[in-house]
């Protein structure tokens, strides 16, 4: 059923709608299925936007707590058919790996892609010099290199 309602809602509106309201009450005990219950939709751009908003707000809320890696790879077994949602999730874990001071390397951060650079230089989570001299240099777009050259500065300024 993808067409209007009586009141010119399309469908596909109302199930995406559905869907983020069911995923943000999710149990995690039940996250995995139900993020697997809404990649069947039929419609798969919708499904995937879904299911990416609920990756981006839920890795948000887990990136530097102890529970980030085990629901980082259940996310990732579930949506390994989709490209874009896949990536997503290694970028989360990218993120993740730069602000705790883990492993990552130069050709990890410059080929990441723009949505990474710019939460790596956004967000107050990364603090590492090193990452963002590489993206002030680096970056993709200005703005990347611009916000990143100012985070730099802060963290220069802070005591």
């Amino acid at each position: 059923m993808t067409g209007p309602r009586a009141d010119g809602e399309p469908a596909e509106h109302r199930r995406f709608a559905e869907y983020l309201r069911a995923l943000e009450v999710v149990a995690e005990t039940d996250e995995a299925d139900l993020v697997a219950t809404v990649l069947t939709d039929q419609d798969t751009t919708m499904a995937d936007g879904a299911v990416g908003r609920h990756l981006d707000r839920r890795a948000a809320q887990l990136l530097t707590g102890p529970r980030f890696t085990t629901w980082a790879q259940a996310m990732t077994e579930v949506v390994q058919e989709r490209d874009f949602l896949t990536r997503r999730l290694r970028e989360w874990s990218l993120l993740r790996s730069v602000a705790l001071g883990g492993s990552w390397s130069a050709e990890e951060i410059t080929g990441a892609s723009d949505w990474f650079q710019r939460t790596a230089v956004t967000t107050e989570t990364v603090t590492a010099p090193d990452a963002l001299l590489l993206l002030a240099e680096h970056g993709r777009t200005r703005r990347v290199r611009n916000a990143a050259s100012r985070r730099l500065d802060q963290l220069e300024q802070s005591p």
